[in-house]
């Protein structure tokens, strides 16, 4: 039986590196990439790319040789993303609102068209998206913005591409170093999902990377059962 392939972005920490671990420990050949090294993955097998998502001209043609002569992949899983700082949209630069958009919309469009070049078959899409893309929610700003472009990205790549499946796709509240941030944050009655973050951190409410990782992989073949191309929240899958 062949082994399932699975390429994973951000893997160097959080749902990312969580992913990467449990898929290896199923004995599933998976690509990695992100900035940082996750030593303890490529221990295990991972074949790691070191990638940097906010600089294009230098990785997009590093990715293309990385995954080169790889002919298909069973899932492709765009997890790498940025928060940016919880602000009103106002006081927000549009340098920093464009990094956020760089990686977290522009990065996927290169990555999703080297990957399906070369004719190479992949048979599932998964962008993790998030709650935040629907809600609007006061001071999430950039991350909305490009959550929901994804959303947005995923449905049009879908349309084009009959052959593979596309979801976009909300894990729920995830205990990573974008939470470690948002719970450090003062109250503020402005941004009241801080609250419920804070009140949230520390609870089976908010798994670890690697526990919320194993609830997402046993639900990725339901993804498959529904229309190619929407959005899924596993709060109501």
């Amino acid at each position: 039986m062949n082994k399932e392939r699975i390429l994973i972005t951000g893997v160097s920490s959080g749902l990312g590196h969580g992913l990467a671990k449990c898929y290896l420990e199923m004995g599933a050949e998976v690509y990695g990439c992100s900035r940082r090294s996750p030593e303890d993955l490529i221990e295990q097998g991972l074949n790691f790319c070191d990638l940097d998502l906010s600089e294009q001209t230098e990785s997009e043609p590093k990715f293309y040789q990385w995954i080169q002569g790889i002919e298909s992949f069973d899932c492709v899983i765009l997890n790498a993303g940025v928060l940016g700082k919880i602000k009103d949209i106002q006081d927000c630069s549009m340098e920093a609102l464009k990094e956020i958009m760089e990686i977290n919309v522009w990065s996927n469009k290169w990555i999703l068209d080297a990957c399906l070049a070369e004719d190479r078959l992949i048979k599932q899409v998964i962008g993790i998206s998030s709650g935040a893309s629907l809600s609007g929610s006061r001071g999430w700003n950039g991350y909305s913005l490009s959550k929901a472009a994804l959303n947005m990205l995923i449905k049009l790549y879908a349309g084009e591409c009959p052959s593979t499946h596309f979801t976009s796709f909300a894990p729920g509240l995830v205990d990573t170093a974008m939470q470690d941030y948002l719970t450090s944050l003062p109250e503020d009655p402005r941004y009241t999902p801080i609250e419920i973050l804070k009140a949230a951190k520390g609870t089976e409410a908010m798994p670890s990377g690697y526990e919320c990782a194993k609830k997402l992989i046993e639900a990725f073949p339901r993804l498959l059962e529904k229309e190619s191309g929407g959005y899924a929240d596993i709060r109501k899958l």
